[in-house]
């Protein structure tokens, strides 16, 4: 197994497999995160994943992705189009053992238009097939949305993972409900595990079982511990006096719809009423989806105190580090929040592949999708 970066024997006699990774859409770094505190020791043997090099179109997400992750290496990021992206370039920055991609979402979101793989997002993701042709790295990890599965019939779904396997890889699609792995909000994401066919492994889904006794909740991940005073991203929005009385009317769990408002204070839309719309947090279970949209009522609102969440707190429910800062405006940063995907949830599936390079057995559980393998 050719693995670029396994480092000799240490001072102390441990030897360290360091998967090298590439990322293609990399976003603000919720997957770096993920990747750099996943670590599993056997014997004397550490296994981690360390940053190679990252691509992503959007200069602010760029810029927050370098500042967080990179260190001294800025020039690691390709700040680009995807489409106009010179690969051999990426490999010129450094030879990769793993891929990760979290291809754009949006045609594929229950939210939007559903395009799915004809729309200006969908066939995007066929520059993570590109990326795994040229480079062939040991293992990927994509992600995407869980609206993926039933886009276009799933023939979407079905031509994707075809292509994945058909580039050389066993494959293991999984639909991960983050907030049964602890996470602090209820968010869905298909994440597809592929293991390069010519190595005899195969790849596990994580049990939820271990993080069952997790508090997951909104009030633990917002106030256990305090957000200190010093960190960034924590400004308050303005609200309007009229949202402030709207939002006094609306209990925990509730939102414009579901609560019993005055007349003046509802809205006036017809058609379907979008749950989200003003919705107040239940502060004893876990949030609603962080999105990246914050105009016409769709901000995040506090259970208790009549206002919509700080970015910092949004981060919080993502399970970044109160140190991570977001480059950009608030509302730059707040979009780049809610596209990331949670450290920790990420964290728990790149353990679990570092285990079974291994050979560390670990709690397991039927996939939901069945896995291509070769």
């Amino acid at each position: 197994m050719d693995i670029h970066a396994t480092i000799g024997n240490m001072m102390n006699n441990k030897k360290i497999i360091d998967f090298k990774l590439g990322e293609l859409f990399c976003g603000p770094g919720g997957i770096a995160i993920g990747a750099k505190n996943a670590t599993v020791i056997s014997g004397n043997v550490e296994y981690r994943i360390s940053h190679a090099w990252a691509t992503d179109y959007d200069k602010d997400t760029c810029d927050t992705f370098t500042k967080n992750i990179c260190g001294n290496r800025k020039n690691s990021v390709v700040c680009k189009d995807i489409r106009k992206i010179d690969f051999q370039r990426l490999n010129d920055i450094s030879p990769i053992d793993a891929l990760a991609f979290g291809f754009p979402c949006n045609d594929f979101s229950i939210v939007g238009e559903q395009k799915g793989i004809n729309g200006v997002y969908g066939p995007l993701y066929s520059y993570g097939v590109k990326a795994l042709r040229l480079f062939q790295p040991i293992w990927f990890l994509a992600e995407n949305v869980g609206g993926l599965k039933n886009s276009n019939e799933g023939n979407t779904f079905n031509l994707i993972i075809n292509d994945l396997y058909n580039s050389g890889y066993s494959v293991y699609p999984h639909l991960y409900s983050f907030d049964k792995y602890g996470v602090p909000q209820a968010r869905q994401r298909i994440i597809i595990v592929g293991i390069r066919k010519d190595i005899d492994l195969s790849f596990k889904i994580p049990s939820p079982a271990p993080y069952a006794k997790f508090d997951n909740s909104c009030r633990n991940a917002l106030e256990n511990p305090p957000i200190p005073e010093s960190a960034t991203n924590n400004e308050l929005t303005k609200q309007s006096k009229q949202v402030i009385e709207r939002l006094k009317w609306i209990r925990p769990g509730e939102n414009a719809f579901t609560a019993d408002l005055p007349e003046h204070l509802r809205l006036n839309v017809k058609g379907a009423k979008i749950s989200q719309i003003y919705k107040r947090l239940n502060p004893d279970k876990p949030a609603y989806t962080v999105t990246g949209s914050g105009g016409g009522g769709t901000h995040m609102y506090h259970w208790k105190e009549p206002r919509a969440l700080t970015n910092r707190e949004r981060a919080r429910l993502q399970t970044f580090p109160d140190d991570f800062v977001f480059c950009g405006s608030k509302e730059s940063a707040r979009k780049q929040i809610g596209m990331a995907v949670p450290c920790k949830g990420v964290q728990i599936i790149f353990e679990a592949i570092l285990k079974s390079f291994a050979g560390i057995s670990y709690p397991n559980i039927e996939p939901s999708y069945s896995p291509m393998m070769h």
